[in-house]
């Protein structure tokens, strides 16, 4: 089968929907790859790095006549003409809001694949759009927020004086906010994140973020937040409020599918927000997040306040966000291409397809089954069980290996030689210690921690090795064990610090 990359239609579109190394990989499972001359130029990829890559460059009519053609978004009726009967329409559709679309593909018998209804599961989360594209958004939303902040992200310390953080306060901890979250406290900011749902709180704070609680929850059976009632958008517009007055940086994230995008900042919050602050409403393409939000502008308030409303953030970074469009295409390609064959399969009775799938050969197929993605809730253990549990299993069971323990630990302070009572007191003060400096640490730094920590190993294996020469031979028995043990600790210390080092590495 033969796949079309044509150059996008919608003007102001630099994203192409297939990069030169995404295209030798389609080939790679058997397919022909045609491009239209000058696809990629906005995006930095010219026709002689397609063709190197296995390509063909031909015409605009040849590129959208293809039996499988792929683009960013549904193509105005121009070029939907030029797409043959029969024909496999890839891009992103958003078909829920789009009716009439749905008829135009059925009625031209055109198999439609909306990238853009990927279900939010872990096995699909390679082929989805929405999050690479929220992925870059997110990077790129903090760029343009420091582009109009005109001071430093970092705090420092100079010979003039000293220079505070500047505060971020991002709201929603999807992917587009963890992205927001991660680059800012990359550029050394204070950053402090809001989301309804309170279990990525540990992902926010893995992020080096500070969690900020608002008094509404909701559990996401689709992988979004739902609309709020009048009473929980009350009180959570009080948190965003406050949290906004006190921050230089505001980034918003909130998008309902199919639906209006949620009020969060109100402009009596711009009003109260400190002159040189900045909005970033990453949510303007829906109407935005921001009461005074004017989509595809940057604005300044009366009190100094610079709100940004672009809808098209990922389209900032064209190259990159193009490749990772078309991984994600290379990624349902693999899926659908189980023999790599070069011929495009679509079971039905996989959910990832059948979720993507709006129109096949003129038949309707949208809305798909429901998919629900969140983690299931541990089920309810019955009142019987619990009581026979209870019956089975008395609470002094679970604590008997504690309090032999602590049995034990008394009676070797007691039994032991005199000299070694300051030894018991350095231990017991070494784990108080040691508890209260590893609590205090961010999550993000437990595993180089903890690696570093068993390093540490090496002071027992010098004790031990003294004791190798001991007349005793117990002694040195239990030399040689904690030597082995110490050891392991050591190099697989250093061998996970390694590991993570070479993470961050470049290939």
């Amino acid at each position: 089968m033969r796949i079309g990359v044509p150059k996008e239609p919608h003007v102001g579109q630099p994203l192409v929907a297939a990069s030169p190394d995404t295209v030798a990989k389609l080939i790679k499972l058997g397919y022909d790859v045609v491009v239209e001359a000058g696809a990629g130029v906005a995006a930095s990829y010219y026709d002689d790095q397609y063709q190197e890559a296995g390509a063909q460059i031909v015409s605009k009519k040849e590129a959208w006549g293809a039996d499988v053609v792929t683009c960013l978004d549904t193509p105005p009726d121009g070029e939907m003409a030029l797409i043959r009967e029969g024909a496999t329409l890839i891009a992103r559709m958003n078909p829920g809001a789009n009716p009439e679309l749905i008829d135009t593909l059925a009625q031209k018998k055109i198999t439609g694949l909306a990238m853009d209804a990927v279900p939010r599961i872990s096995r699909a989360q390679s082929l989805d759009v929405r999050s690479s594209m929220a992925n870059i958004a997110g990077y790129r939303a903090v760029i343009e927020a420091a582009s109009h902040f005109g001071r430093l992200f970092t705090g420092q310390v100079t010979a003039a004086g000293k220079v505070p953080p500047a505060r971020v306060y991002v709201i929603g901890a999807g992917v587009a906010g963890l992205a927001a979250i991660g680059t800012a406290n990359s550029m050394g900011a204070i950053v402090e994140a809001t989301d309804v749902r309170s279990e990525v709180a540990e992902q926010v704070e893995s992020m080096g973020a500070s969690f900020v609680e608002i008094p509404v929850k909701q559990e996401s059976a689709d992988g979004y937040a739902k609309e709020m009632t009048a009473d929980q958008e009350k009180l959570a517009l009080e948190v965003y409020t406050a949290q906004a007055e006190k921050s230089d940086i505001v980034i918003t994230t909130a998008l309902i599918p199919n639906r209006p995008a949620p009020l969060l900042i109100t402009a009596e919050a711009v009003s109260k927000m400190k002159p040189g602050s900045v909005i970033v409403d990453m949510a303007a393409s829906s109407g935005g997040n921001c009461e005074l939000t004017r989509p595809g502008e940057v604005v300044r308030t009366e009190n100094g306040v610079t709100i940004i409303g672009y809808t098209d953030l990922p389209g900032r970074l064209p190259g990159q966000a193009s490749q990772l469009y078309g991984q994600n295409i290379v990624n349902f390609f693999k899926l659908t291409t189980p023999e790599k064959d070069g011929q495009l399969t679509l079971d039905m009775e996989d959910e990832i397809v059948r979720g993507v799938t709006v129109t096949s050969a003129g038949q309707i197929m949208w809305p798909p089954p429901p998919v629900k993605v969140s983690a299931a809730p541990a089920q309810a253990v019955t009142a019987e069980a619990t009581e026979v549990v209870e019956e089975e299993t008395p609470a002094w069971k679970s604590w008997w290996w504690k309090i032999a323990a602590a049995v034990l630990g008394v009676a070797l302070i007691f039994l032991a030689p005199p000299s070694m009572t300051q030894h018991f007191f350095v231990f017991e003060l070494a784990v108080v210690v040691g508890f209260y400096v590893i609590t205090a640490v961010t999550h993000s730094l437990h595993t180089p921690l903890m690696s570093v920590t068993n390093a540490i190993s090496g002071i027992i294996v010098v004790g031990a090795l003294l004791q190798l020469g001991s007349d005793s031979k117990v002694v040195m028995a239990l030399a040689f064990l904690a030597t082995v043990v110490a050891s392991i600790n050591v190099f697989g210390g250093f061998t996970v610090t390694n590991r993570m080092l070479k993470m961050f590495q470049r290939s």
